[in-house]
């Protein structure tokens, strides 16, 4: 499990390099008016979106899915402990880790 946990971060750490080097790349040039705040675009505020821009190469969209890849790699640790104590059949931990995974589902489309 621990070992899930690293390549998790490890992959959004990459990604988020590759995006971050592409965007500043892209915006080298500009200055940027701290006075006005501009918000996301509505497009990367859904995992639909963010896949899109990835495949167009857009680098915010490729910098969220970084963060959407940091997010997710928790997750895939509570359903990979669900999976490794049914293969144990230990029901306590069973139900503890589906507890868990239904909280945090409940919490990521509750904001959707």
């Amino acid at each position: 499990m621990g070992r899930l946990l690293q390549v998790g971060v490890l992959l959004a750490s990459f990604v988020m390099l590759i995006g971050g080097f592409l965007y500043v790349r892209a915006h080298h040039d500009g200055v940027p008016d701290y006075r006005v705040f501009k918000t996301e675009p509505q497009t990367l505020r859904h995992v639909g979106g963010v896949i899109t821009g990835v495949a167009a190469g857009d680098p915010a969209a490729i910098i969220q899915l970084a963060v959407l890849l940091l997010i997710a790699t928790p997750v895939a640790r509570v359903v990979f402990a669900l999976i490794a104590f049914g293969i144990e059949r230990d029901k306590l931990y069973v139900g503890v880790s589906a507890l868990v995974l239904a909280v945090l589902l409940f919490g990521f489309l509750r904001s959707q």
